[in-house]
Parts: structure tokens; C-alpha cells; sequence
């Protein structure tokens, strides 16, 4: 979502790191590039303006001019308003300081995201929480929009089996569905009740009425507007008219996967006060983080987050399966079934240009690839070729002749060609595995060659012909 502006941002600052000593001059121009950077990332003008001057004022201090780094001290100030500018360092917890059944109001315009958000909340409270969680949807409005939040209540309870919907009752108001759930709530035992308003495809009075209504009978610990990311100055303009109307405690920003600019994610709290809590990024109920400024501001200059990659890893990863793995593939006995497991470890951790994001140093490997997209379809069509294959072929693909490729191929939907790529590509890392087995840790890392030898293992996943990254 900040690519181009962290190429923007990083190019600035690098270019004041390679000279040995700064003047005024060079703080000025560096920051009239990030000013043009921050608007063409569509971040509201009082903000850019706000930033640009806060970070100018700090910058061309004594301190830093004579600084032995005055590039890094600038890229340190620099780093430090980006945070201010999200909200401050740390996250914002979601509050539930009441007494249970605390209600969540969730709000927002129609098409935003909020039924799915109230589904991947509830699934993260009573995951991680142990909450027991009642969905009530009080959208009268849209078709199907109640049976929609049912099955969803349903998804996460398979999940989590501490899930339910608040059933369906023909000819009730949002307020009388409202008060229903608080009560069906407290006499149930559940700790959490998130209330899905109805929204609309604009701001209009009888939806700020409507809520207003429902926050006055349910009394909400927290009411969290849900505004779409690819929205841009939209929904930093909707946040500020429902905060204006009906107060709001916290933003969710969906579609934080999306190729939006960003500057709605660094405008919200500076235009409406209110923090972003949490962030949805595509459509698995699994796909909801606490949003953190610190490392959205890294990830801005280039410097990755790797703490939240770390905790998306320890969240979505089998450790046990990559242990068993890792242990094979140090032995050089890596087969075609482990190959599949790694591919299905990769599909839990979210899509690959999403990791690469959170990897420091990644914004110089994408400019490599150009505008070439990472072609993971390719991992569909390796899966589909393994599954052809009997539990002979996937332990010992040396086996694999002429007919059985012939075999593989029709069972698989694919060509002799595809097949035979899959395998050399297989060969040669079993071939890489071994060395490894021999030489250690060490001798991989001077055998990858250094950040080029990723960018061009990278190249090859580029649409199209592409590779996957053992290739």
C-alpha cells in the first residue's frame, strides 16, 4: 500500500546520507521532495504541512548539521513524525474494560468492509481472548444482510466454538434488535456483543440518526468505524463526519492490501483524533492485525517490520511440520510431499508481495522487478502436478520417465513441459540442499551472492514463465 511512497521517502533520505555534511539547503530541498512525496500519496495538505515544518524545524539544528551522520540523524527525525503522525508509538487496544456483555457499535458507509470486520473481530476476541462473542446484525435494509453476518458467525464458530449470531426475528427496528442482543447477551453469558449497523453508499441524516439511536440504548465501550483504505481522502472525510456526528473510539482500515497511496492511514488521527485500531488486509477472517505506527513507518522509510512479521509467522505457521522439514532438507532428503507442505506454510503467511513488504531493504528488489507482478499461480500448478503423481513418484521423483510425465501432465491439467520444468527446478534445489548439508549456514549465505542473488531468484517469478523461489 506505501510503495510508492516509501521509493519517494527512501530515495530522499538516502541521498542526504551520502553527504558527509549537511546545510540548510540540502534539509530544504530534501524536504520539499517529501512534501510533493506526501501529496501525491494523497495525504491531507494541514498534515503535510504540519510534518514537513515539524521535521524541518528539528533537522536543521545545530545538533544534527554538525551530527558526524547527519543523514541518519535526519532519517531518525524523520522516522520519529511518521509516528507521530499515525498516532504515536504503540498500538491501540480495542477497549473492554466494561461490564460484560461488552458492546462493540460497529459503523460505517455501505461497501466498507464492516459485516466482514465483525466476523474477523469476533474470530480474534474469542481466539485469543477466549471471549464468547454474539454477532447481532441490525442492517434491515440491505438483502441478506442478517443471514450474511449468520454465516459468518458460523465460519469463526467452527473455528472457535465460542461464536454465535443473535437469530433472526422478521419486522424488528435496529433499535429493538439492538436491545434484543444486550439481552439475549447478559442472560447467554457472553462477554462481547458486536452490533453491525447498516450503512449507506453516502453520509445522510437518517444514518447518523439511526445511530445515534442505537448508541443511546446500548451505551457501546467502543464504536469503530470501518472505512475502506482505497478510498483515500474519502474515508479520512467519512471518519471525520461520523466522529463529528456520533463519535467514534477507533478506525478499522480494510483493503489495507490494496495499491492505495496511504495517505489516508496517515492523515486519519491528525483530521479526526480518533486512533486506527486495527487493520484488515483480504477477505480470511484470519486477516486482521492491531495497527502499529512504529512499524507502518518503517515500512514507510524502507526499513521493514520484521517484529510483525515474526508474530505473523508464530500466528499462521505449523512449527512442528517447518521443523520436520527443515530437518530433511538440512539432510539433503527433501521430497516432492515436503515441497507441498512449504507451499501451503507460504499460502497461510498471506501473499508474497505482503511478506517481501514487511522485509527491510525490499523497496530496492522491487524497483529490480520493474513492473513485473509475482506470479504465485505457479504454486497452484506445482500442487496440481504433485497431486498427479502416486506416493512412489512424490518420494522419488528420479523414478519419473516419459509416460508417467505423460500421465502426470493429463491427471494434472497441465503440459509434459510444466511437469518437466517442476522437476529439473526440484532436482536442482535437492542438489542446493545437499551442498548446504555440507557446507553450513555459512557457505549458504556466500553461495546466495548477496542481495542480488535474491533479486534475480525473485526476477523469475515475474509474469510470465515464472518461478517459484527454490528455482
Amino acid at each position: 500500500m506505501f510503495d510508492q511512497l516509501s521509493g519517494k521517502m527512501s530515495g530522499v533520505l538516502e541521498g542526504l546520507s551520502k553527504n558527509g555534511k549537511l546545510s540548510e539547503g540540502d534539509v530544504t530541498e530534501a524536504m520539499r521532495e517529501v512534501r510533493l512525496a506526501m501529496l501525491e500519496a494523497d495525504v491531507a495538505l494541514p498534515v503535510v504541512r504540519d510534518f514537513v515544518n515539524k521535521v524541518r524545524e528539528r533537522a536543521v539544528g545545530h545538533e544534527v548539521l554538525e551530527s558526524v551522520s547527519p543523514g541518519q540523524a535526519v532519517a531518525k527525525i524523520v522516522n520519529d513524525a511518521l509516528i507521530d503522525a499515525l498516532g504515536g508509538a504503540g498500538a491501540v487496544p480495542l477497549n473492554l474494560s466494561a461490564v460484560p456483555p461488552v458492546p462493540v457499535l460497529m459503523v460505517g458507509l455501505q461497501g466498507s468492509g464492516k459485516t466482514t470486520t465483525s466476523g474477523k473481530i469476533a474470530l480474534r476476541l474469542s481466539q485469543r481472548e477466549g471471549k464468547k462473542v454474539l454477532l447481532a446484525s441490525l442492517d434491515v435494509y440491505r438483502p441478506a444482510a442478517q443471514l450474511q453476518l449468520q454465516q459468518l458467525a458460523e465460519r469463526v464458530n467452527a473455528i472457535t466454538k465460542k461464536v454465535t449470531a443473535l437469530p433472526i426475528v422478521a419486522g424488528q427496528s435496529p433499535v429493538e434488535i439492538a436491545k434484543r442482543a444486550l439481552d439475549t447477551g447478559r442472560r447467554e453469558g457472553y462477554d462481547i456483543v458486536i452490533l453491525d449497523t447498516a450503512g449507506r453508499l453516502s453520509i445522510d441524516e437518517a444514518l447518523m440518526d439511526e445511530v445515534r439511536q442505537i448508541r443511546a440504548v446500548t451505551t457501546p465501550a467502543e464504536t469503530l468505524l470501518v472505512v475502506d483504505a482505497m478510498t483515500g481522502q474519502d474515508a479520512v472525510n467519512t471518519a471525520k463526519s461520523f466522529n463529528e456526528a456520533v463519535g467514534i473510539t477507533g478506525v478499522v482500515m480494510s483493503r489495507m492490501d490494496g495499491d492505495a497511496r496511504g495517505g489516508a492511514a496517515l492523515s486519519m488521527k491528525a483530521i479526526t483524533g480518533a486512533p486506527i485500531k486495527l487493520t484488515g488486509s483480504g477477505e480470511k477472517l484470519e486477516a486482521l492485525e492491531e495497527f502499529h505506527p512504529e512499524r507502518v513507518a518503517g515500512r514507510i522509510l524502507g526499513l521493514g517490520d520484521v517484529a510483525g512479521l515474526v508474530e505473523r509467522a508464530a500466528e499462521t505457521l505449523d512449527h512442528e511440520e517447518g521443523e520436520r522439514v527443515a530437518k530433511k532438507m538440512l539432510a539433503g532428503k527433501f521430497d516432492l510431499d515436503d515441497y507441498v507442505s512449504q507451499i501451503n506454510q507460504i499460502n497461510r503467511m498471506g501473499s508474497i508481495s505482503g511478506i517481501l513488504g514487511m522485509l527491510p531493504g525490499m523497496g530496492k528488489i522491487k524497483d529490480m522487478l520493474g513492473d513485473k507482478e509475482i506470479d504465485t499461480s505457479i504454486f497452484k500448478r506445482h500442487k496440481a502436478i504433485i497431486s498427479s503423481m502416486t506416493k512412489q513418484e512424490r518420494k522419488t521423483p528420479g523414478i519419473i520417465k516419459a509416460s508417467r510425465k505423460k500421465r502426470i501432465a493429463s491427471g494434472s491439467g497441465t503440459t509434459v513441459q510444466e511437469v518437466n520444468r517442476l522437476l529439473k527446478q526440484f532436482d536442482d534445489m535437492s542438489t542446493m540442499m545437499k551442498r548446504i548439508s555440507k557446507m553450513g549456514l555459512g557457505g549458504l549465505m556466500r553461495g546466495m551472492g548477496g542481495a542480488g542473488g535474491l533479486a534475480d531468484m525473485m526476477k523469475g517469478m515475474g509474469k510470465p514463465g515464472g518461478r517459484p523461489p527454490f528455482a
